[in-house]
């Protein structure tokens, strides 16, 4: 029999928790749409980063937390961790399988190349300076950002802003539109963005990048802002990997190799603190230029901070540079929020926070600990599997490309597999012998997505898309790479890959800190909701937990009574 309630209290039903609300007599008016929605991502923060280091942070990110809503039990319930997955996870508010982004690149099958989850031969390069970048946009989007149906649903022109040092952070953040979507060039240091977004150089930027040249950073020293004594583990770990011409400890000069302004001084500004506070400088100059958030509807701000990536994959989640990144961040952001607070009010605009992925411990620097850890052989993969197929099919070559974790088969080989049993066991099998190696998980038992009992297979089919994902697709056990290269990784389904953090502060939320399940598919079903627009195709809940004054949940969403 279904439970029917007439004019009672309103219960929400929210992450399998019960919630009571006032009647709909008692309910209180909501707060104003916000102004301006302002969308951070820290490329690679780990959710602990916050337990261990907070007590370092006076500024931006400690206003969040003492301000904010805190989400500690955030987490991406996906295999791919990797950047460009994570951003458009994060605007979208939808899971891989969903949005179409299964990673930074991937192997084409119809060109046998491999693609950037950016690349766009239909559109062409834009840059403030001489570049010899290719044509980037959101193209390869399965699904409209947040940023998109704002624009799309507002009752008058939204601007949408974003800026990264990679172009697919801010690709990612901004869509398929874009008023400014602006990135470092990959091939070149010059600053970017595409003919997706404008048909010319935007001239608030120009005059930016004009007054503030990245090249009057050349020779500064990056030393510790605080005292040695403020950082937690040991500095200058023997397993670290310095950048070019640094060594393992600070300071850090930067200055390149050869003492010039040269390719290896822009890589160096990137891995530094000085590249954060540089785009926190763009951002300000576009709210002033732009004006955002004065307007009737809503404007987007989203900044994608790198250089924490950066740093993180060479010196690890446990050196003094990780933890010198964050506090520097938390004065950036400090000043961005005052700047924001003069130019749009502080009631005006509501700011969510969240990572791309985690990162794994370095494997050298754990297995001084006498773990179980290392690097898969992954040059040897298409070996052992060349050599378990040719005695059953004949002569190959059957592998076409390994990237990442996602193995390809050269056309007609799948087929081949799947009519043949003890092939595709011979196959599986031999990549199963190599240390390191968990699982191997099939395409074809990954079309549907299956049942929680086995939680590293949905977490695969999370990450899968047809036509892009491989036709096998190997998990290296906890504390494993799958890269050859020094330094650490991520993109993995386990919880320092996983595990991040979800913030919310300003118009519109409750502050507090909550234990209730969330990922960071849930910001842009959020940010929706309080903005009044609909999202198309979200995996995502409205953190509802969260917000200043809940909504009322019809009675007929209440489960019926068995």
């Amino acid at each position: 029999m279904k439970l029917r309630i007439k004019r009672l209290t309103v219960w929400a039903l929210c992450a399998g928790l019960l919630f009571p609300l006032a009647s709909p007599a008692q309910t209180q008016k909501a707060p104003p749409r916000p102004k301006l929605v302002v969308l951070l991502v820290v490329d690679q923060m780990r959710a602990d980063y916050v337990d261990k280091f907070s007590q370092q942070w006076t500024a931006g990110l400690k206003r969040l937390l003492e301000r904010g809503a805190w989400f500690r039990l955030a987490a991406y319930p996906y295999w791919a961790t990797r950047t460009c997955v994570g951003h458009a996870t994060i605007s979208t508010g939808s899971f891989p399988a969903t949005h179409g982004i299964i990673g930074n690149t991937w192997w084409d099958r119809e060109s046998a190349a491999h693609v950037p989850c950016t690349a766009d031969p239909d559109v062409a390069a834009i840059s403030y300076g001489a570049s010899t970048e290719a044509g980037n946009s959101g193209a390869r989007l399965a699904v409209r950002t947040f940023a998109d149906e704002l624009g799309a649903q507002a009752s008058g022109p939204t601007r949408v802003v974003t800026f990264s040092l990679k172009p697919r952070s801010a690709i990612m953040l901004a869509g398929h539109r874009g008023t400014a979507v602006t990135w470092f060039g990959e091939r070149a240091p010059v600053w970017t963005t595409s003919s997706a977004y404008a048909s010319a150089p935007k001239p608030f930027i120009a005059a930016y990048l004009k007054e503030h040249p990245v090249e009057a950073d050349f020779g500064k020293v990056w030393s510790r802002a605080l005292p040695e004594s403020a950082y937690l583990y040991v500095d200058n770990a023997p397993v670290e990997q310095p950048a070019l011409g640094w060594t393992s400890t600070f300071p850090h000069v930067l200055k390149g190799q050869s003492g010039k302004r040269d390719a290896d001084f822009y890589l160096l500004w990137e891995k530094s603190p000085f590249a954060d506070a540089y785009l926190e400088g763009m951002a300000e100059a576009a709210v002033d230029a732009l004006h955002l958030g004065s307007e009737k509807a809503t404007d987007f701000l989203g900044v994608s901070f790198s250089s924490l990536d950066l740093v993180g994959h060479t010196f690890g989640p446990f050196s003094h540079e990780v933890q010198d990144i964050l506090v520097r961040l938390d004065a950036t952001l400090g000043k961005l929020f005052d700047h924001l607070d003069r130019a749009v009010g502080p009631n005006n605009y509501v700011v969510a926070l969240s990572a791309d992925h985690g990162v794994a411990p370095i494997p050298e620097q754990v297995s001084l600990g006498k773990w179980d850890t290392g690097r898969v052989a992954t040059d040897e993969v298409a070996g052992c599997v060349e050599k378990a197929l040719k005695p059953l099919l004949g002569p190959g070559p059957y592998v076409a490309g390994l990237v990442g974790n996602d193995l390809y088969f050269a056309p007609g080989v799948y087929a081949k597999l799947l009519a043949n049993p003890a092939a595709r066991q011979a196959a599986g099998n031999a990549i199963l012998s190599m240390r390191g190696v968990a699982r191997v998980l099939w395409s074809d038992e990954l079309l549907e997505r299956p049942a929680a009992d086995d939680p590293l297979r949905r977490a695969v089919a999370l990450s899968s898309f047809p036509g892009r994902s491989g036709d096998l697709i190997i998990a290296q056990r906890p504390y494993w790479l799958m890269t050859p290269a020094p330094g650490t990784d991520h993109g993995t389904a386990y919880g320092y890959d996983t595990r991040v953090p979800v913030l919310l502060m300003g118009s519109g939320i409750r502050p507090g800190e909550y234990l209730t399940a969330a990922t960071p598919a849930d910001i842009a079903p959020t940010l929706a909701f309080l903005c009044g627009i609909t999202l198309a195709r979200p995996d995502g809940r409205v953190l509802a937990e969260a917000l200043a004054v809940p909504a009322a949940v019809s009675t007929e969403l209440l489960p019926p009574r068995q």
